[in-house]
């Protein structure tokens, strides 16, 4: 059963209201993680173009960890090693992985339209909590004054 917002008293707003900020902020930063996912997908894709016939042998540079690395060279330009998550690695050819990294953005970039309106939804429910809630706080004072003015 729910009960109209207008109905609800001060102390139920603010609990309202706080319930909506952490709902906002989960929402958020799952938004932003998924963000961040999607471009390393579309960081991904973008370097398989530079892997094609002209580019074996080249000199490249191999990252150890994300701030090392040594020098290399490119020896086989038709495949290529792919994080499929969890600690695992599979080798695909260019074009499956691109396939793979491709697949794996539009279901993010799915996803985060999905968030996106649920979020706006949440800020436009809180903007109403707050606003109702300092009209209630407003009556409140105001009440309080005239019993003290008539006493």
């Amino acid at each position: 059963m729910s009960v109209p917002v207008d109905q609800l008293t001060v102390e139920q707003l603010a609990s309202v209201r706080q319930q909506l900020d952490q709902e906002i902020q989960h929402l958020t930063q799952s938004f932003a993680a998924l963000k961040q996912a999607e471009a390393k997908f579309k960081s991904c894709k973008e370097a398989l173009e530079s892997v094609n016939a002209n580019a074996a042998e080249k000199d490249i540079l191999v990252p150890l960890t994300s701030s090392l690395y040594v020098s290399g060279k490119l020896s086989d330009t038709s495949n290529v090693i792919v994080d499929v998550g969890t600690g695992y690695f599979v080798e695909k050819s260019v074009k499956e992985a691109r396939i793979f990294y491709n697949s794996k953005a539009m279901a993010l970039r799915k996803n985060l339209e999905e968030i996106q309106p649920t979020i706006e939804q949440k800020e436009e429910n809180r903007q109403l909590v707050i606003n109702l809630h300092q009209q209630k706080l407003i009556w409140q004072r105001q009440q309080a004054a005239k019993q003290e003015s008539s006493s």
